[in-house]
């Protein structure tokens, strides 16, 4: 975990042992279940930032946690969360094979987005892993 602009806790994965220093950031999570909870720590974590209140119309369950810090937000993760064990299978948050039966999804890679300070070659490098089509992906800032 880490923090972006002094607020933004940010999801990465860790793919490497030290010190080489591999990871994924997750950028969105397409809502299966837990809706309602995933909204609720999200308005939590929007009242600790707010001056005022939200009274932009409700975000479509799929745009939930599609951000990087929304990720963060709707599943109440923090700094405090730093070297949670991901493959431990009694650990609060994990990574978890899909269902048995289940189709696997169609991944594509991409360039990067939200990296232009970092020039090319690297803001064309396809390190951009997503699923296509799914409506929570994560998009560049306008």
């Amino acid at each position: 975990m880490y923090l972006v602009y002094g607020m933004h806790h940010c999801l990465n994965v860790v793919t490497e042992p030290a010190p080489r220093p591999a990871a994924l950031l997750i950028r969105a999570v397409e809502p299966i279940e837990g809706v309602g909870a995933m909204r609720a720590a999200r308005a939590r974590a929007r009242m600790g930032h707010a001056t005022m209140p939200d009274l932009r119309s409700p975000v479509p369950d799929a745009r939930l946690a599609a951000g990087p810090g929304l990720v963060a937000a709707c599943f109440s993760l923090d700094r405090g969360d730093t070297g949670a064990d991901l493959c431990d299978p009694s650990s609060p948050l994990r990574l978890e094979t899909r269902p048995a039966g289940e189709p696997a999804p169609e991944v594509a890679a991409t360039p990067r987005i939200g990296i232009d300070r970092a020039g090319e070659p690297w803001t064309s490098v396809p390190w951009r892993l997503i699923v296509s089509g799914s409506p929570s992906l994560s998009r560049a800032r306008a």
